[in-house]
């Protein structure tokens, strides 16, 4: 009896074994650390963190501390309602105007004295499972201001009660929309601006690449905020910069943290699309002939190698990818109201300029 307990627990090992290298080995990605350099130098105005970001930085951490412990759709309900109550707070000079972009929710968001034929395609972040245009009328509006353009902010499916391909489904309708579509009726786009944050920002940067695919119009710029560009959990700073990293690092960091097996698992369960797939992960694709893209991360967030790694390999593959680092910064500080927000948006201002004064000269 003993013997045959021995020899069921050892092909039981042998089992689970087995299961976890296939699921290794189908779920992994080709290794992409020739990209980790350059480092790239910090390209913030300023050295030193401000009064405000470190307040702010004060508020969060204090504000995810005393979280109260509910379950796990009422504290997702919960969350999503916070978003969007902060977003609606800040007061902004745009107009809003929700519409219907091919049957996706959005809304419009137009600067005084924007240009209808300049259109912008936002993508809000929320780790796929919250935020909305409400909760990014903050950076919407901003993007509008600079880029002088009418911004289609979309309200994408999210999980978990959708599937991942619905919110990528969504974006791509949204973009084939606008192509055609302005805020004052049907009427082709003379410029086309994609950009988006966090989990936005990765949705952003996989719908430029299938829009190319898809022999689509390009966009003349692109610009991602702190982008995941790699759902095999595979960059560096994950791990190296979990304590820095006030926003994801308690929440997000014991994911990274778990052996890779249970990592690549936990990503797979939760998008429900092999972390592999340059559909959910933009950085294992082909990233040639793609539109100018500005990335703007901090060297203190987890997130910051998946930028390093995307600008690195899009310019090795003769696309042209600029990344911005700021020091010291929380994941996505543009979404709020300090000084180092505001730097960063004069640098994407002149990015967007760069690269969309001849359309520019064309409308006028």
């Amino acid at each position: 009896m003993k013997k045959m307990l021995i020899m069921v627990l050892i092909g039981l090992v042998i089992v689970v074994g087995a299961l976890l290298a296939s699921v290794r080995f189908a779920f992994d990605s080709a290794d992409h650390s020739q990209y980790d350099l350059p480092k790239h130098a910090n390209t913030g105005t300023r050295t030193s963190e401000s009064a405000e970001h470190k307040a702010l930085a004060k508020l969060i951490i204090a504000q995810m501390s005393s979280s109260p412990q509910t379950g796990r759709k009422q504290q997702l309900a919960m969350m999503r309602k916070q978003m969007d109550e902060r977003g609606e707070a800040f007061q902004i000079n745009s107009q809003i105007h929700p519409v219907n972009a091919d049957e996706v929710s959005a809304e419009w968001v137009i600067a005084p004295g924007a240009d209808a034929d300049r259109r912008l395609l936002y993508i809000h972040g929320g780790a796929y499972m919250v935020g909305s245009p409400k909760s990014h009328r903050l950076i919407t509006s901003r993007l509008s201001e600079i880029s002088n353009s009418a911004v289609l902010a979309i309200d994408y499916r999210l999980l978990p009660e959708n599937s991942r391909m619905a919110g990528i489904e969504d974006c791509r309708t949204a973009y084939q929309w606008l192509l055609g579509n302005g805020p004052n009726g049907r009427a082709n786009a003379a410029t086309l601006i994609v950009a988006g944050d966090s989990s936005g920002g990765n949705l952003a940067l996989a719908t430029i690449a299938w829009a190319r695919d898809a022999g689509l119009r390009s966009a003349d710029a692109v610009v991602a905020f702190s982008p995941q560009t790699d759902l095999t959990l595979a960059s560096p700073s994950l791990i190296n910069n979990i304590d820095t990293d006030i926003m994801q690092g308690k929440s997000f960091g014991p994911v990274v943290k778990a052996p890779r097996i249970f990592a690549l698992g936990f990503s797979f369960l939760m998008h429900r699309i092999n972390p592999s797939n340059p559909l959910v992960s933009p950085l294992l694709g082909d990233l040639s002939d793609l539109p100018p893209t500005l990335i703007q991360v901090s060297e203190a967030e987890m997130f910051l190698d998946d930028a390093v790694r995307y600008v690195n390999k899009a310019n090795a593959m003769g696309s042209k990818a600029t990344l911005q680092i700021w020091p010291l910064m929380m994941h996505v500080w543009q979404a709020f109201e300090i000084p180092e927000a505001n730097e960063a948006f004069v640098k994407i201002g002149e990015f967007i300029t760069s690269h969309t004064r001849q359309d520019q000269q064309n409308v006028q």
